[in-house]
């Protein structure tokens, strides 16, 4: 089974980006997130989304 969510370093690494600007597309709602307790995870499909929102804009399409 694939992951379905990821920590904020994975998503970083996932992305090449640091911390910091996961954190503020999140604040942005540009990505979706689930918390347990304290720990916060990234929707991977919200990942998927918002690279495909940047392709698209890219080219623009």
């Amino acid at each position: 089974m694939e992951k379905q969510l990821l920590t904020i370093e994975e998503t970083a690494e996932v992305l090449s980006l640091g911390k910091t600007k996961i954190y503020q597309f999140i604040k942005d709602n540009e990505l979706s997130t689930v918390k347990f307790g304290k720990s916060r995870r990234v929707i991977v499909k919200s990942i998927e989304d918002f690279i495909e929102r940047g392709i698209c804009g890219i080219d623009g399409t």
